[in-house]
């Protein structure tokens, strides 16, 4: 089985123009994501894809493999897909470019489901992990996701889901990490569907796949790192770094 990385880095960006660019500590924030995704050492390749030709040249210049989108694209998920048409590969894994703090035991979950997977009844796996503070739950930046018995993913939002109507029932809440693996196919199909009114309402990529029926399966992790999706967040990961 063929397994490939691809970090999808658009430069701008809503909340925090040009992010990826940003200093953590001494390396350049996307150039540390495909550092530790690379020292993984879970794939056979690893590409930064992207639209922005200051990305493009930092990756290239720092002796990594760089792809070049033709095109803009509604979510990183897309910008993959175009760039995938014509590799050779069994299993794609999207790594955000924003987790410097990507880490092996994680992601070796998520492949893990596709050897176990002989019906090849999974589209896709991902990560989720659980929080406790409600400010975190209730944050609409915090994307939850709740799951079956089977940790099939049922819903994603960014409200507080399930609703505590019952707080004595003892539900837990889970943060979906922005990691994910797919098989090639179930990835190019993505791009080939159009977005329903659920995903553009939400603005959560795999909230598509559900409303077409495909099947994702939830790996629960407890290793959380710090995704840079604002100021705030880089301040944290700076912190962590050191």
């Amino acid at each position: 089985m063929k397994i490939i990385s691809m970090i999808p880095a658009r430069y701008s960006a809503s909340r925090f123009p040009g992010k990826l660019m940003q200093d953590l500590e001494g390396k350049t924030v996307i150039l540390r994501t495909y550092e530790a995704t690379v020292a993984t050492k879970l794939f056979d390749d690893v590409y930064v894809v992207t639209d922005s030709d200051v990305i493009f040249n930092e990756i290239m210049s720092n002796g990594g493999k760089a792809i070049m989108s033709k095109k803009e694209h509604e979510s990183g998920s897309d910008r993959i897909a175009e760039a995938v048409q014509d590799v050779d590969c069994d299993i794609v894994v999207n790594v955000q470019g924003d987790e410097p703090f990507t880490e092996r035991s994680s992601l070796e979950k998520v492949l893990n489901v596709f050897h176990d997977d002989s019906d090849k009844e999974i589209d896709l796996a991902s990560l989720m992990v659980e929080i406790k503070d409600w400010d975190e739950i209730s944050n609409p930046n915090t994307v939850k996701v709740i799951v079956d018995q089977r940790n099939f993913a049922l819903y994603f939002s960014r409200s507080p889901i399930p609703y505590p109507r019952d707080k004595q029932a003892g539900a837990r809440y889970f943060k979906h990490k922005g990691i994910y693996a797919f098989r090639k196919q179930a990835l190019i199909d993505f791009s080939n569907l159009p977005m329903q009114f659920i995903e553009a309402t939400e603005k959560i990529e795999c909230i598509r796949y559900l409303e077409y029926g495909k099947k994702i399966k939830m790996v629960e992790t407890n290793i959380e790192g710090v995704e840079i999706d604002t100021p705030e967040d880089l301040a944290r990961a700076k912190k962590l770094w050191k």
